[in-house]
């Protein structure tokens, strides 16, 4: 979520009267907000979407509610010594949290281990562990329509009797000691993007987020109105036309069995009514294709902790895999491509089939991604119903990433369009008109060049560098991952410190290349990535041949405070992730819509960025998915670019041979080894494209109306991508519900009593 008190400000409409207010009490609003904790509860792109989507439900008006767990610790706080990541704890509530509020009133019990016990009246689980859920309350403010929706984080607490009731031969002071153990559920992020790791305590943290959100959903649907008896109906007819769930990825994919349980085992629906309402309730938005990625959870574990839980699951499939043996008699091996468990060493759950056949819409988060979804990762799926499949391409909230981090474009964008586009970032468009305007070209030149000034001054405050604000910023901001290609970057930082080197005199565009992102702890290869960036660093910025000409920064600790301050002092955004992996990215959009230029693959969202700007006004280059696919049919071989590219082979050379690592010439075999041996990601094979693009990239910077121009169609490109545009189809296919523009009259003004004041319709 990042910090809160400036976007609460500009949602609320009071940032210039609280900046005159703070001011005349003699003290500087911007350093106060310098003040405040990021609250780091997600670890990348997936975290930071559903804050822009929750910041665009509220402003749309829906009855949004965004669950999760109120981590006591965050994602690590990220120091570089001596060119290494260390990790350190992110004790972000340490002074205390005001945005949030305890609501013991609410508090839930969640259950784990056990055993299940069976009747004629049904399945009991029974001797179960006890954690109580505690929700903390966050407001969720939208922008100037006096709407505040709920962020609801649970927290773990242990109940006054753990460990107390049962056979305790008297350890009292163990027994409170070992409420830790159940408190721990909500003591730390897992730290890992785009990798599963299956540890207990994180399928501890899943179905205790999932466990206690909804039970909380289902008292809300039995105190509303909608959910009183009716003589004909079910109470829990109406339950998937008033409540819609949308399931982030597959973490928490055992609310589908959990609310199968509820239904069957405590409600007594028959299964089938259950499965109905259940199905219809669910939606499934899927966020990677990596293998590595997605989960499989060890049908053992999961019968240790959620013994019921496996026996739903094992249900679900029966009945899913008799379907499938009945529309294709005879093809086992469908069978087993399409089955929820996973035959092998051991047993596994696959939670993204289990998501796609407990929902009712499947959605990928960009154009190309949906289409992989639906013809490579989920095919067989896709096959029997095509018509759960759908695309919602991610977009970016504009109040966070435009109004609060680059207050002087919104502004100059507001003079030419009026103040409109910041709920309807469509009408960018309108900027079209000014492409050829001279003086609103120097203009948003000049906004650049003050922010790049102004991040300049921040480093050399922060960080103790010095950097020349007139070089192109060139960023690569986003977690370290090798689909990512950080290390073509570098292959590319390496080689113009070797076109320098080679020829000092000649003309070079200079630059201030600028790389940031955390690693996950257990990552060796990330790890590995981020010591050889700050190696080549620590020898290129220090080269007095090169002087000014090139400077090299990781930036220690990025996070959304972070983003919001290099961001818009951008100029080369780096999005070059190999063609097929990157499920959609926002970062890109971030940088579109701050008036930065795009290198990049055609791979997530930034072919359709394309699309909207015309490719003509991105840095495109290298293989698009088919040429990908092509290239493993006939078999990626590292070295023959090795061999057949010069620059390739000096700069390999240079990083083998120990030249950035002189003290220990051997320290990055192991990257050098995963080059010519197992990348997955073929960094070499873009090498060549990539150097050629960037060289197009300099000369087009010589240039600066003609790059201005280019900066000015990219923004008036950018409205599609906006998180209320996204929001808006999440609402219409997904959900059924209308979004609202109008405006709820403010607190001091009485309201009309015949008026409903929440339009009927869903909450999502």
């Amino acid at each position: 979520m990042g910090r809160t008190l400036q976007n609460t400000m500009i949602n609320l409409g009071l940032q210039n009267a609280c900046d005159e207010a703070v001011y005349q009490l003699g003290l500087d609003m911007e350093e106060l907000e310098e003040i405040e904790e990021d609250a780091g509860l997600g670890n990348g792109g997936l975290g930071r979407l559903a804050a822009c989507f929750l910041d665009s439900m509220a402003t749309l008006g829906l009855a949004a509610y965004g669950y999760g767990i109120r981590y006591e610790y965050g994602i690590f706080n990220q120091k570089i010594r001596d060119g290494w990541q260390v990790e350190e704890a992110d004790d972000w509530l340490r002074h205390g949290n005001p945005w949030e509020k305890a609501r013991p009133e609410y508090m839930l019990p969640v259950h784990f281990y056990g055993r299940v016990e069976h009747s004629a009246s049904g399945a009991k689980w029974i001797d179960t562990q006890v954690v109580l859920a505690l929700p903390y309350d966050t407001p969720v403010p939208g922008y100037m329509n006096n709407t505040v929706n709920t962020m609801r984080l649970w927290s773990a607490r242990a109940p006054n009797d753990f460990n107390l009731r049962d056979f305790n031969v008297g350890d009292y002071i163990q027994a409170v000691l070992d409420r830790n153990l159940a408190e721990n559920i909500s003591r730390v992020l897992y730290p890992n993007d785009n990798f599963f790791e299956g540890k207990e305590l994180r399928l501890k943290q899943e179905y205790f987020v999932v466990a206690a959100t909804l039970q909380d959903i289902i008292r809300r649907f039995k105190a509303s109105k909608f959910g009183s008896t009716d003589s004909v109906r079910t109470v829990f007819d109406s339950f998937p036309d008033q409540v819609a769930i949308q399931l982030n990825d597959t973490h928490p994919a055992m609310a589908i069995p959990e609310l199968m349980r509820i239904f069957v085992d405590i409600e007594k629906l028959p299964w089938d009514k259950a499965w109905d309402i259940t199905k219809r309730t669910f939606a499934y938005t899927n966020h990677t294709v990596l293998p590595e990625a997605l989960e499989r959870w060890p049908v053992d574990l999961v019968e240790k902790l959620l013994p019921r839980h496996l026996q739903i699951i094992y249900e679900i499939n029966q009945r899913h895999l008799d379907h499938i043996a009945s529309l294709f008699p005879n093809d086992v091996d469908r069978l087993r491509r399409m089955s929820l468990i996973e035959e092998g060493d051991t047993k596994r759950i696959n939670m993204a089939h289990l998501c796609i056949v407990g929902s009712h819409a499947v959605n990928g988060v960009a154009k190309i991604h949906s289409e992989i979804v639906k013809t490579q990762v989920f095919e067989d799926f896709a096959e029997l119903e095509p018509e759960k499949f759908q695309n919602k391409t991610n977009g970016i909230t504009p109040r966070r990433w435009l109004l609060l981090c680059n207050p002087g474009l919104a502004e100059l964008i507001a003079e030419k369009i009026g103040e409109d586009y910041v709920r309807d970032l469509s009408q960018l468009t309108k900027l079209h008109k000014f492409v050829d305007d001279d003086l609103f070209i120097r203009e948003v030149a000049k906004v650049k060049q003050e922010n790049k000034v102004k991040f300049a001054l921040y480093l050399e405050k922060e960080y103790k560098v010095k950097i020349n604000p007139s070089s192109m910023f060139d960023v690569h901001v986003k977690r370290i991952h090798e689909y990512k290609r950080q290390l073509m970057n570098c292959l590319h930082i390496i080689t113009m410190y070797n076109r320098i080197r080679r020829d000092p005199a000649k003309l070079f565009v200079p630059r201030t290349v600028i790389i940031g992102g955390k690693a996950a702890p257990g990552y060796h290869m990330a790890k590995m990535i981020i010591k050889l960036i700050n190696a080549v660093a620590q020898v290129v910025n220090n080269d007095p041949v090169v002087g000014s000409k090139l400077k090299v920064i990781f930036l220690e600790n990025y996070r959304v405070s972070l983003a919001e301050k290099v961001i818009p002092a951008t100029d080369l955004s780096e999005q070059i992730s190999t063609a097929g992996t990157e499920a959609s990215g926002t970062g890109n959009m971030k940088f579109m819509l701050n008036g930065a230029l795009t290198i990049g693959t055609m791979d997530g969202a930034n072919v359709e960025m394309a699309e909207e700007a015309g490719e003509e006004n991105l840095f495109i280059f290298g293989m698009r998915v088919e040429d990908v696919t092509e290239l493993d049919r006939r078999g990626y071989n590292a070295q023959l670019y090795y061999d057949r590219l010069p620059e390739l082979k000096q700069a390999v050379d240079q990083i083998k041979s120990g030249f950035f690592s002189p003290k220990d010439p051997n320290l990055f075999n192991d990257v050098v080894n995963m080059l010519f041996h197992h990348d997955r990601f073929k960094v070499f094979a873009d090498y060549e494209a990539y150097v050629k693009c960037q060289e197009k990239v300099s000369e087009l910077y010589l240039n600066s109306k003609a790059w201005t121009k280019m900066v000015i169609r990219n923004i008036a490109a950018a409205g599609k991508f906006s998180s209320d545009r996204t929001i808006k189809e999440y609402a219409r296919d997904i959900w059924h519900v209308e979004p609202s523009d109008l405006k709820i009259p403010p607190p001091n003004e009485p309201r009309d009593a015949g008026q409903d004041k929440t339009p009927n319709g869903t909450a999502a």
